[in-house]
C-alpha cells in the first residue's frame, strides 16, 4: 500500500481509502460534513482539501459516465493527465500494486 503512487494530487492509497470510508458514513446534509471527512483521514488534510478532492471526484465520475472516456486508450498507453496539473505514468510494477488494491 506505502508504493501506491502519492502523485495523486498528493493524496495516498491510505488517505483515499479513508476519504471513501468517511463520504459513506458522513451524511450528506450534516453541517460539518468537510471538516468530519478531513478529521476522518486524518493527517494534515484541511475540510477544503477534502471537498475540492469530492468535486474532482464527482467531475471524474461525470466524465467516465457520460461515455467520453476512450477504454482503448489505456491499452496502449499507461500515462493519465491528472486534473492536479501532473501527468502520472505508471510503471508495470505500479500496475501489479493497483491490481492488488482494486
Amino acid at each position: 500500500m506505502d508504493k501506491f503512487p502519492d502523485v495523486l494530487c498528493g493524496w495516498s492509497w491510505e488517505e483515499n481509502k479513508l476519504f471513501e470510508l468517511a463520504l459513506a458514513v458522513v451524511d450528506e446534509q450534516h453541517p460539518d460534513r468537510w471538516e468530519v471527512v478531513a478529521g476522518m483521514v486524518g493527517g494534515e488534510k484541511t475540510a477544503e482539501d477534502v471537498h475540492k478532492h469530492y468535486v474532482i471526484l464527482l467531475e471524474d465520475l461525470q466524465f467516465i459516465e457520460s461515455g467520453k472516456l476512450d477504454h482503448k486508450l489505456a491499452e496502449t498507453q499507461s500515462c493519465i493527465q491528472l486534473d492536479c496539473t501532473q501527468s502520472v505514468c505508471w510503471t508495470d510494477d505500479d500496475k501489479k500494486i493497483l491490481t492488488n488494491h482494486s
